[in-house]
């Protein structure tokens, strides 16, 4: 197994974490963290597909965009973070309501 695709099979699981964890969870927090471990598997695959192969460089526009990423994925979590703490302040509650019309059963 070569370390691209090894890079790529952890960046799926990543992703299907935090995916799973973002829409199962009804804390606020734990949205945000799921948000940003979604963010930490995109950034993997973003690395594994700019893999070239053994004793070549590689393709330096991936770690543009994951870097980019990783600035944009903090100030994503810097204003989530301000909302939460704000939604708190004025409802003293840290989950999100479930809407009782619009479940499936």
């Amino acid at each position: 197994m070569t370390a691209p695709i090894l890079y790529a099979g952890c960046g799926i699981i990543l992703f299907s974490i935090g995916l799973h964890a973002l829409l199962v969870r009804r804390h606020l927090l734990r949205k945000i963290l799921a948000a940003n471990i979604m963010g930490s598997g995109v950034f993997m695959l973003f690395i594994a597909a700019g893999a070239r192969g053994e004793g070549t460089a590689a393709d330096p526009v991936p770690q543009v965009m994951v870097l980019t990423g990783i600035v944009v994925s903090l100030c994503f979590t810097a204003v989530a973070i301000a909302l939460a703490v704000r939604i708190h302040n004025l409802t003293d509650c840290t989950t999100l309501a479930v809407d009782e019309e619009s479940s499936i059963d």
